[in-house]
This record gives C-alpha cells, structure tokens and sequence, in this order.
C-alpha cells in the first residue's frame, strides 16, 4: 500500500510538531524536533507530490 509512505511521514511530523512545543514549554530547545520533521516533511511532500509510488 504505496499511501502508507506519505501518511506515516504526515504522522511523525505531527508528533514531531507536539514533541517540539513540549520542549519548548520545558525550556529546552526543539532542535533534533525541527530537524527530523522537516525530513518527515520533506518525505511527505515528496511522496504525496513530486515523486508518488505508484500501486503494483
């Protein structure tokens, strides 16, 4: 199921995006957090967009 890719991207950059504003709230900073949803980001654009795989 080639839809699976994009969404679990969309998902962690969710978490990623929840993960970030804890960190904030504990006064810590979100680095790693940005970083690794603007790969998930990155993963989902691609995916839903620019190159999709295509169903067998």
């Amino acid at each position: 199921m080639p839809i699976l890719t994009p969404l679990a991207a969309a998902g962690l950059v969710a978490t990623m995006v929840g993960a970030g504003a804890l960190h904030v709230w504990l006064g810590e900073p979100p680095i790693p957090n940005l970083v690794l949803g603007a790969l998930a980001a990155f993963v989902a654009w691609g995916r839903f967009k620019k190159a999709p795989i295509s169903a067998r």
